[in-house]
């Protein structure tokens, strides 16, 4: 099992294999259809700045928020798969969810220097590893809008890396 500390630093990345088992500890975003592509629009006008968190380092998790708990969501629907490259590019390190990823966005993962995370879509486990929360951005999305967590040891197994996949 590899720890993982969030900021999620180049070389954690470049240390990460197809089929690591990896936990994740620290700040964790979440976001899904409604929320990604919203970050991605500020991206793409020149308005990171807008964006009240640091990306750097960051970790998301494709999921909604609330006090029921958090699951993945899947990550090839188009809202969210087509945000995953942009916001690698913007330093996301990162991306948390279920199922597989279009060979595009593999490659597109290889070249930021990021990489995809599955992790199981059991709410009871995952929400336990939840320590704080607050919403970030978005408000107005209800659960789906942008929140910020601190969480301590959420489970994953790599993969997507380095233009790989399982």
């Amino acid at each position: 099992m590899k720890e993982i500390t969030t900021p999620v630093k180049n070389e954690t990345i470049k240390n990460l294999k197809i089929g690591d088992k990896v936990n994740i500890t620290g700040t964790m975003l979440t976001g899904r259809d409604a929320v990604l592509p919203k970050l991605v629009k500020l991206l793409e006008n020149n308005k990171k700045d807008e964006i009240k968190v640091n990306l750097e380092g960051a970790v998301i998790m494709h999921t909604a928020f609330s006090s029921a708990g958090i699951a993945p969501t899947t990550s090839n629907k188009t809202e969210i798969e087509s945000s995953i490259i942009p916001l690698s590019g913007a330093g996301v390190k990162l991306h948390i969810g279920k199922g597989s990823l279009h060979p595009e966005t593999v490659e597109g993962l290889k070249k930021e220097g990021s990489a995809y995370i599955v992790t199981p879509p059991v709410a009871a486990l995952l929400t336990s590893k939840v320590k704080s929360y607050k919403c970030v951005m978005y408000p107005e999305e209800g659960m789906e809008a942008l929140y910020q967590l601190e969480v301590e040891n959420i489970p994953g197994i790599v993969a997507s890396i380095n233009g790989e996949t399982i």
